[in-house]
């Protein structure tokens, strides 16, 4: 029981980050529904701000990254006796939360450097999240979650790097004028 209980909290961090698609249960229809990430509404966000058009390429790949990242966690979690629903439950829950602090972060932000420093923060977290479930995985000897959270960091780590350079870009855009 121990170890399931362990597991089970590993396994629900692979939908609980706010970059991953989570599939919430739709108890009216009875069916499971596709959502929007809160980090894929932010960069689509981020993209329309002022100053973003030369990073619009940039920030398509890290969504097709994250799209990536959620095809491969779905299978892995698809792949699970018992626990699906739980953990696309939390996830759903981490993911409404994750939308609320966008929102708050950049309600009346116009400028793409206030919607970097936002991705920094989100990415950063991200990649935190990932080396949690890694390391969970990796104690618990589960090799398909460490195998996934392995590459997700790789994924999140260049991510990172990606919006720390595109942020510091744009800082030093706006002093020069």
């Amino acid at each position: 029981m121990r170890i399931w209980l362990r597991s089970s909290r590993c396994l629900s961090r692979l939908f609980a980050s706010p970059g991953i698609y989570a599939r919430a249960h739709a108890k009216s229809s009875g069916r499971c529904e596709r959502t929007q990430p809160a980090m894929a509404v932010s960069r689509r966000l981020i993209c329309r701000m002022e100053g973003a058009e030369e990073f619009r390429a940039r920030l398509d790949r890290m969504g097709k990254d994250a799209a990536e990242t959620e095809r491969r966690t779905d299978e892995l979690v698809g792949s699970l006796d018992g626990r699906k629903t739980a953990i696309r439950e939390k996830a759903a829950e981490t993911k409404s939360e994750a939308k609320e602090m966008m929102k708050t972060y950049l309600a009346s932000e116009e400028e793409a450097l206030d919607g970097f420093e936002f991705l920094t923060m989100a990415e950063a977290a991200e990649l935190g999240h990932w080396e949690i479930v890694k390391a969970m995985g990796d104690t618990l000897g589960d090799e398909p979650v460490s195998k996934l959270a392995g590459w997700a960091v790789g994924v999140q780590r260049k991510h990172v790097d990606e919006v720390r350079e595109s942020s510091l870009k744009l800082a030093a855009d706006d002093v020069r004028g």
